[in-house]
């Protein structure tokens, strides 16, 4: 089995059409297809939609009682 390397474009009607080489004398071919996805553009970020709706408590930075990390319960 030999195998050669071709590009080729994906129309609308998700066809391939391929032409080989006049070297090629076959009748019968397998055809695996590799293709990239097309990156869909990000949204741009909107920044400041939730301000001033998340409070901290004050102790927020304070570290966590013992009985936190040993009563085996969150």
């Amino acid at each position: 089995m030999q195998s050669i390397e071709l590009s080729a474009e994906i129309d609308q009607n998700q066809q391939i059409h391929l032409q080989l080489p006049k070297s090629i004398h076959a009748h019968k071919a397998k055809v695996i297809v590799m293709y990239e996805e097309i990156e869909q553009p990000l949204k741009p970020l909107t920044l400041g939609l939730f301000k001033g709706k998340i409070q901290l408590s004050d102790d927020f930075n304070e570290p966590l009682p013992d009985s936190f990390w040993l009563s085996g319960q969150l």
